[in-house]
């Protein structure tokens, strides 16, 4: 169905999507990994991933005032562990109705059918317009930056809850080691900091919240002063490294940051990602390791 995608994000139209994101068959898998949704990134669809239960309901309010936006005007996906958050049970402050609608405003679209004033939808075009309607796709999400940050705000005024863009940032103004990751598997990476930072050890956490748009200048100004960051991802772009880790070298290879990186792909079908796993990603980053590595996994595999 991933085609469906592509319609969409072409069209233009502010659809979103809750995505519980999960593993891919075969095997046939219902526990949760994030290559599903790491593997539609070109599709042309903006794509958050929430920590919790709140962020994920949240986003469920705030992904539609992103994608109706007239600067925008682009499919919003919003990404949720599979079992993780899907099958688990967290307190949430559900809001208020009256709440909701004055935060977003009844939907109004001009790309709609309208016998008054009929237009064409969904046509085909030749080489030389094809290219600018794929530009045109390039530029809503560039400017979702910008609406992304202006949403955010609105929403700590009325709900009282406040997000940090695209990127949050856990004690890594002084970090020399760096795990940047996205979604659930967050947390145990802060808590993970905390008793590294207990040992003497300037441990710290960049969390991805939004892969599209990529948030190429945050990390690397969250990156440039460490001395070696390690992506921990679930997902893997078979014969090469992960597609998370890919994004971020190139964000810092556009910024000229030259700091050493190391792949953790782990958490694939659903399986544990425990904290002692995090620690030995930070031990490692000190001591040195393979470039791409698999958790629970050693040999010739690595690498």
């Amino acid at each position: 169905m991933a085609e469906c995608l592509y319609y969409a994000s072409g069209g233009r139209f502010p659809i979103v999507m809750m995505n519980a994101d999960r593993s891919t068959a075969l095997p046939w898998n219902i526990y949760g990994d994030q290559r599903d949704s790491l593997s539609q990134l070109d599709s042309g669809w903006i794509q958050a991933y929430a920590e919790n239960a709140q962020e994920a309901l949240d986003l469920a309010l705030m992904s539609y005032k992103i994608a109706e936006d007239k600067r925008v005007s682009t499919p919003f996906m919003a990404n949720l562990d599979g079992f993780v958050l899907t099958h688990t049970y967290e307190t949430v402050d559900i809001p208020e109705r009256e709440q909701a609608d004055r935060f977003l405003p009844p939907y109004e679209t001009d790309n709609r059918m309208d016998f008054d004033n009929p237009k064409n939808m969904a046509f085909s075009a030749g080489p030389d317009y094809n290219y600018i309607f794929k530009y045109k796709e390039h530029e809503g999400i560039l400017a979702a930056r910008q609406v992304i940050n202006e949403t955010e705000k609105e929403f700590a005024e009325i709900f009282g809850r406040s997000y940090t863009g695209l990127v949050e940032n856990y004690l890594t103004d002084d970090a020399e080691y760096i795990i940047v990751t996205l979604g659930s598997i967050a947390g145990l990476c802060r808590e993970t900091a905390d008793k590294l930072r207990s040992q003497g050890v300037k441990a710290g956490v960049l969390r991805i919240r939004y892969m599209r748009p990529f948030p190429n200048q945050e990390i690397a100004e969250t990156l440039k002063n460490a001395k070696a960051y390690a992506v921990l991802e679930k997902d893997i772009s078979f014969g090469n490294e992960g597609t998370v880790f890919t994004n971020v070298n190139s964000a810092l290879k556009k910024a000229d940051v030259n700091v050493k990186g190391y792949n953790y792909i782990g958490g694939l079908g659903g399986r544990n990602i425990s904290s002692a796993d995090i620690e030995k990603i930070f031990s490692d980053m000190e001591n040195g390791a393979e470039t791409v590595n698999f958790i629970g996994i050693g040999g010739e595999n690595n690498g």
